[in-house]
């Protein structure tokens, strides 16, 4: 078990310090530290980890930790923002639109967001789905949000 915790704070380490942007470039830097990991090795330790992609303006996308929040909103909040189609609501969930290929760099935003009132997200290509407390006022996600995403 040490290897793994070894090889997922390295993992860590390497995307907090570098702009990765594929499996292929992260498995060069592990191996520069003498540490073997293949692609499907890295996706299983990507969704330990929660690790996703956020758009970035030179390198296209690259990896962020979840905890990296501020890290995405100094680099890309307002593409992110820009990003957002629309918001609808119906019942306890709401689904926000994206532009495509942008809902997953969105929904972690909205997960670091660690509102009580956001019980989770599910995020495709171009839409994050929130699932909302049961009789939640629409007002205070539009609030989160717009905090969240200040061009919205």
């Amino acid at each position: 078990m040490g290897k793994k915790n070894d090889r997922l704070n390295l993992i860590r380490k390497i995307i907090s310090e570098e702009l990765v942007g594929s499996q292929e470039e992260l498995i060069k830097h592990l191996a520069s530290y003498g540490v073997c990991a293949t692609q499907s090795t890295l996706s299983r330790d990507f969704k330990e980890i929660n690790i996703s992609k956020t758009p970035h303006r030179e390198k296209g996308y690259i990896y962020v930790l979840p905890s990296k929040i501020g890290y995405t909103h100094d680099i890309a909040t307002s593409r992110l923002s820009d990003a957002i189609e629309g918001v609808k609501y119906s019942g306890n969930m709401a689904v926000v639109s994206t532009k495509s290929g942008y809902a997953s760099a969105v929904g972690v935003v909205i997960d670091n967001i660690n509102a009580p009132e956001i019980l989770g997200t599910i995020a495709g290509d171009n839409v994050v789905m929130m699932v909302l407390k049961e009789d939640i006022d629409y007002s205070v996600i539009d609030e989160l949000l717009i905090k969240a995403f200040p061009a919205v």
